[in-house]
């Protein structure tokens, strides 16, 4: 299948341009620097030079595709609701896989899938109306997908890192938020390329949540990556003002609380995330 991608040059678009290879797929990356080309041309898509607001560059993309994904973030919910626009006018009745991610739900309260009602942080918000209009174009003739990615980990996690080692932090300790017993929603970054890979043959209108299945607290993170740091056991709480003060408001949503299950994307695309047990692979460094 002709896959156009978005996002190739970054965390995720990296490995599931490589996923998608591995599968028999060919690809077409959007590239708005010459770095970001040279990067998805050496992992074996073709560049098309543009970035998000190019929209005559994104449409024109996805209609020489069979299918699109949807990875690059948009600065605003306008810019990518606009973005999403023209690349599902571009495809047609191709598939369409947009990305979200978990947070948008809020704390969960025990485990929870994709029918738990949405109740995001001010960071993430801006997901509802492009996610519900995305998802609309299935009573148009279109094939929408949309994948939440849970918090990802693996690789060369720009998100996660920012957290810990946030300017400011304690020298020689590695911070948490509050108690540290919230759940943070993992996933490898590999598995959750499989799923990107998986969900082009979804049904139109389908939404995945993209999780490893296994809920660590943010306590048990801290002391992971303590470890992997050579500082074994030094870890320091610190408050959720304290946290904003240093990242911002994405601080909420590191705050959160949060278990999910993979189920509905087992069932329905046979994905069986591979990366099982993330304190082990976070220890590792």
């Amino acid at each position: 299948m002709k896959v156009f991608l978005t996002g190739g040059s970054g965390y995720i678009g990296k490995a599931t341009i490589a996923a998608l290879i591995r599968h028999g797929h060919t690809v077409e990356a959007l590239a708005r620097s010459e770095d970001a080309a040279r990067t998805v041309g050496e992992l074996g898509a073709v560049p098309v030079t543009g970035g998000l607001g190019d929209l005559d560059v994104l449409n024109a993309a996805a209609a020489r595709a069979e299918a699109v994904v949807h990875l690059a973030q948009a600065d605003t919910g306008e810019a990518d609701l606009a973005a999403a626009g023209a690349l599902q006018d571009g495809i047609g009745s191709g598939t369409y896989v947009h990305t979200g991610g978990t947070w948008v739900y809020g704390d969960t309260d025990g485990v929870a899938d994709e029918t738990a009602p949405w109740n995001p942080p001010p960071v993430v918000a801006w997901r509802h109306p492009v996610e519900e209009a995305v998802l609309r174009r299935a009573e148009r003739g279109g094939r929408p997908v949309v994948v939440q990615p849970g918090l990802l980990y693996g690789g060369e996690n720009r998100l996660i890192d920012l957290f810990f080692t946030a300017p400011g932090r304690q020298a020689g300790a590695i911070p948490y938020i509050g108690d540290g017993g919230n759940q943070w929603a993992l996933v490898h970054v590999d598995d959750v390329a499989e799923l990107y890979v998986a969900a082009l043959g979804a049904p139109a209108g389908a939404v995945y949540v993209g999780v490893g299945g296994v809920n660590p607290t943010a306590r048990q993170v801290a002391l992971a990556l303590s470890r992997a740091a050579g500082i074994a056991g030094k870890i320091v709480s610190i408050s959720l003002d304290e946290a904003r003060e240093r990242m911002g408001a994405i601080a909420d949503a590191f705050a959160l609380d949060q278990r999910f299950t993979p189920a509905r994307a087992r069932t329905e695309l046979g994905w069986t995330p591979v990366h099982t047990d993330p304190l082990a692979d976070l220890e590792r460094g």
